[in-house]
């Protein structure tokens, strides 16, 4: 079994009947294979039990991403990574989910990768040295960089119209932006909030300021 199979098994199989995930080898045996380079041997030959959907069963990792980059949305997302932030998986996660362009890491290049669970594979991964480099990067695509944080003047996120063409720059979790990010953002959104929690968990605060986008451009595809 491979790491990403390993990955997709039920944690504790003393919470009940363990529900199978994804499918059994190829039926007919190796005879019946189909001959597309796009399809794993392994897979064929001892089931996909990964966590992707349908259509990509027994596919070559490779071939996943690859397939995946005809049809990528135009936005990018950063996340800081100061202190070995553990939210940058659960991120990455997100933004396979909405098959974003790439995801962005500032600071440290190293992360814990395990809340990506395996995802991070079929994605773009850079890694930027500090926030001047994010957006010396971003300025020579052309990307504006906008901030999500609830800082003093910010703007909030509901009803906002977003770049198409953009990075979305979360910060440090417990801290947000550091002020050298906030500098790089042309402007800094924040998400709205009700209750009496000062702040969110970064990696929710991606994911919503993501399905903010994609309410709007969605379905788009890759459109640079």
């Amino acid at each position: 079994m491979s790491d990403e199979q390993a990955s997709a098994a039920p944690m504790d199989a003393g919470l009940g009947p363990e529900r199978e995930v994804g499918v059994g080898p190829w039926p007919g045996g190796p005879a019946a294979w189909p001959g597309d380079e796009r399809y794993d041997a392994e897979l064929l030959a001892e089931g996909d039990r990964r966590n992707v959907v349908d259509r990509y069963r027994y596919w070559r990792t490779e071939a996943i991403r690859a397939d995946l980059d005809h049809s990528r949305h135009a936005l990018h997302v950063a996340i800081e990574n100061l202190r070995h932030d553990m939210n940058i998986g659960s991120v990455v996660r997100t933004a396979n989910a909405f098959n974003l362009a790439a995801v962005h890491v500032v600071g440290r290049r190293r992360w814990n990768r395990r809340g990506a669970m395996v995802t991070d594979r079929y994605m773009h991964i850079r890694h930027h040295t500090d926030a001047a480099a994010l957006a010396g990067w971003a300025g020579e695509q052309g990307l504006p960089i906008v901030g999500i944080d609830n800082l003093p003047g910010s703007e909030p996120i509901e009803g906002r119209s977003l770049p198409r063409r953009a990075v979305l720059l979360f910060g440090q979790e417990s801290e947000g932006l550091s002020e050298p990010a906030q500098e790089v953002c042309q402007e800094v959104l924040h998400i709205t909030q009700y209750g009496s929690s000062r702040s969110i968990n970064a990696g929710a605060a991606a994911a919503v300021a993501m399905h903010c986008w994609m309410q709007q451009y969605g379905g788009s595809g890759a459109g640079n």
